[in-house]
Order: structure tokens, then sequence, then C-alpha cells
């Protein structure tokens, strides 16, 4: 039986019931549990290093009031990491892939910043759709165009990360199929071709990460706007 490409990304069932919730929780099963050695354990030392300098990152933009959301966003980017990171494994399933699940996350979170800065400072955030200096006549349509891109601001995260993820799994599964249809045909094309496969292995690994950093990075400046 041949399998669509798009198969992958259809979530997995046993017995009827959608395993996507398992797949979203296993990347928690990876995190090191406390024991007497907590300090002296490497891997527990290079994962404090790490969530170190992903808060130090994601904090940069933001005030003091803004670090209260350091364990929220943390534990999302890392969420996000080990989820797309574990996805590139062979016969695994990537929950990012999904839109619904990217929706879930962003409108919330996206929601959560616009709802702080409504409260805090309401004239400075309703201020952001009209910029200073606005001729008379073009208020209105200024007004549509800045609300708009304030609410499409959810939809453009979930579908960044969608997208770039989707794509990058479908490239390797095109490429992959190619080498092995001409490995017993041309065995010169069907190397070149694995190679070409190797290096865009690597640069998904890198676009893994990167999204996963654009998506919270994003969320904190949305963030920063409201408080």
């Amino acid at each position: 039986m041949i399998m669509s490409f798009f198969d992958q990304f259809t979530s997995p069932c046993l017995l009827g019931i959608p395993l996507i919730l398992l797949s979203v929780l296993f990347p928690a099963l990876l995190l090191p549990a406390p024991n007497n050695r907590w300090i002296t354990n490497r891997l527990s030392t290079l994962q404090l290093w790490l969530l170190g300098l992903i808060t130090k990152q994601l904090m940069i933009p933001l005030n003091k009031k803004g670090h209260k959301w350091a364990i929220i966003l943390t534990s999302l980017m890392m969420l996000l990491l080990t989820i797309n990171l574990l996805g590139l494994l062979p016969y695994t399933f990537t929950p990012t892939t999904q839109l619904s699940m990217n929706m879930a996350l962003a409108f919330p979170l996206w929601l959560a910043t616009l709802l702080t800065g409504l409260r805090n400072q309401p004239s400075i955030s309703l201020g952001h759709l009209l910029p200073e200096g606005t001729p008379t006549p073009l208020i209105p349509a200024l007004i549509l165009i800045e609300t708009t891109s304030l609410l499409i601001r959810p939809l453009a995260l979930g579908v960044r990360l969608t997208a770039n993820l989707t794509a990058g799994h479908l490239l390797i599964q095109l490429i992959s199929t190619a080498t092995t249809a001409l490995l017993p045909i041309m065995p010169t094309i069907s190397i070149l071709t694995a190679m070409i496969l190797f290096l865009l292995t690597t640069l998904e690994v890198a676009v893994a990460m990167i999204q996963a950093y654009v998506f919270v990075l994003l969320l904190s400046l949305y963030l920063q706007e409201n408080i």
C-alpha cells in the first residue's frame, strides 16, 4: 500500500484514541529526576546551564515587570524545542506540525499579553492602534489596519511554526524516497542524494531550534509592548 506523503502528519491512534497528548507529554520524561547528586550530575548541570541561557536570552527584551513570565516562557521554549527535535527521529510524530496545537499554544498566551496591557495601561495599549501624527482622513483606515494586524498575530505565530516544520519534514521524506528509489538504478546519484539528505537533516535540526526560539521570542516582544 502506497502511503501519502502527508500521512506522517496524521495523529497516531491506538484503539481509536489519539496519541497526540502522549506525544506532547513524552519530552517531560527526558528531564532528569532530582536525587542526591542533583548538583554534581553532568546531565543536570548541562540542563541547568541550557535553561539559564534560554531564560537570559528571553528576558533581555523585557523589563522587570516581564520577568514574572520567565517560568512560562522558558517552559514553553523547552517544550517546543524537545518536541521539534524529537520529531526529526525516524518513525516519530511531531505534534507541532498540527496547526490546531500551535494555535492552542499561541492564542491563549497572546490573549494574556493583550489583557495584561489593557489592564495595566489601557491608554497606551489602545494608542498602538493609531500612530501619532496620522492625518484625520486616514484615522478610520489605520485603526482598521492596526486592529487587523493585532488580531492576526496568534494566527501568524501558529502558521509560521506549522509551515516551517511541515515543509522540512516533506523535503526530508521526498529526498529520502528518491534516495531509496535511485539506489538500484543509479547508485552514484543515490549517494549524492543521500549527502543532500544529510545536509538537509542538519539544516532541519537548526530550523527546529530556531522556530521554537522565534515563537517564544515573539511572544516576549508582544508582552513587552503591553507592560
